[in-house]
């Protein structure tokens, strides 16, 4: 029993030496729980609706002050005049809005003869969860308008039209734009954090370092390299993975040459954050450890499963700073709805950043080990 005894003394003093390890063993299970709690089924708001008003009569001027009440009790969605239906669509189309609300020039006079008037709600259907949360406003919206007489005791008995911008999105092509991320990142947490810090035991960061090889360009060549191996999974991902979802027209080459685009950029990205996480570890059990956690607290939160319109303020805020948020909008805009690259300027833009910064960090926070 002495020498079992002092095995286990001496592991358990080498776990005690290593705070991290205490802190992911005991503290990131709280974490995970939290994030996960608040990662699926919250009320989405704050949804972005376009209004074009062909009638401005009375009634629909009380049609968009509903459209206000609702922005400021339910919040389900914020009204945006717009004086151009082809502006709105095209702004529908690149996503920078959810919905369109289109008002008839009739509709007035419809609704003061009983006519049973109809508008229409043109929506952005890729997001199954925004859309059922936009189509329940409006029909509960309509219910006590509806119950409200107008000229000679009538009714109006408004409708609401639901027009479907594109096919039909079943769940698993919502899904495949944060499976092609998660592929990318798990090639980072293996090129970028297990093989970074075994070669690092090993000691071969520093037979670089006796070379002409300056910290720079050492890390640079690890992730470049660590890149290269995320951008054959993202690949494979985005090649396959639209073959098997059913995503229309999946060999496009236009949309294969974004998508590429964007799988490399991605790439760049997280591998760099792998590096900047991993440059002052050394012992070989942390990486391992902090991954699982790693993935919860980034992948969750970036609306790959569920709309971050739906999360907690403090989530979308986490969701801002968040690189997986960026890279799974980009996908999903392309693949979803072929949308142009201005369309996803910003998600490039954020990434390219991200990258640069992330990279400086862990080029100043490289020290040697001899």
């Amino acid at each position: 029993m002495h020498r079992i005894w002092a095995m286990m003394e001496r592991d358990l003093r080498r776990f005690r030496r290593s705070p991290t390890l205490v802190i992911v063993s005991m503290v990131m299970p709280l974490v995970q729980l939290i994030i996960l709690g608040y990662a699926f089924g919250g009320t989405i708001q704050n949804l972005q609706v376009g209004v074009i008003n062909h009638d401005q009569g009375i009634q629909s001027i009380k049609l968009q002050e509903l459209f206000t009440a609702m922005q400021a009790n339910a919040k389900t969605f914020n009204a945006i005049s717009y004086a151009d239906e082809a502006k709105a669509m095209h702004d529908l189309r690149e996503g920078r809005i959810q919905a369109v609300v289109n008002i008839p020039p009739e509709y007035t006079r419809k609704v003061l003869a009983g006519a049973s008037p109809t508008f229409a709600l043109i929506v952005d259907n890729t997001d199954q969860f925004a859309y059922a949360a936009l189509q329940d406003a409006f029909i509960q919206m309509l219910a006590p308008l509806n119950a409200t007489p107008v000229a000679h005791g009538l009714t109006p008995q408004i409708t609401v039209s639901i027009v479907e911008v594109y096919p039909y999105v079943p769940y698993i092509q919502y899904l495949l734009a944060g499976s092609i991320v998660l592929a990318i990142f798990v090639s980072a947490m293996i090129g970028g954090g297990i093989i970074y810090i075994d070669d690092k035991a090993r000691g071969l960061h520093e037979g670089y370092l006796v070379t002409p090889i300056t910290k720079f360009e050492l890390i640079l060549g690890f992730n470049l390299a660590g890149a290269m191996k995320a951008i054959i999974s993202g690949t494979v991902l985005v090649t396959l993975g639209s073959i098997i979802a059913g995503i229309p027209d999946p060999l496009n080459i236009i949309r294969l040459a974004k998508l590429m685009l964007l799988v490399i950029i991605t790439a760049l990205a997280l591998i760099s954050m792998m590096f900047l996480l991993m440059v002052r570890v050394s012992d070989p059990l942390v990486p391992r450890a902090i991954f699982g956690v790693l993935n919860t607290i980034l992948f969750f939160p970036s609306g790959a499963v569920y709309p971050t319109a739906a999360f907690p303020k403090w989530m979308q805020y986490l969701a801002i700073v968040n690189p997986f948020t960026y890279a799974v909008h980009g996908f999903k805009s392309l693949l979803l709805k072929n949308t142009s690259l201005a369309a996803i300027s910003f998600d490039l833009l954020y990434l390219l950043i991200f990258t640069a910064l992330v990279m400086a960090a862990a080029t100043l926070l490289f020290k040697r080990t001899l």
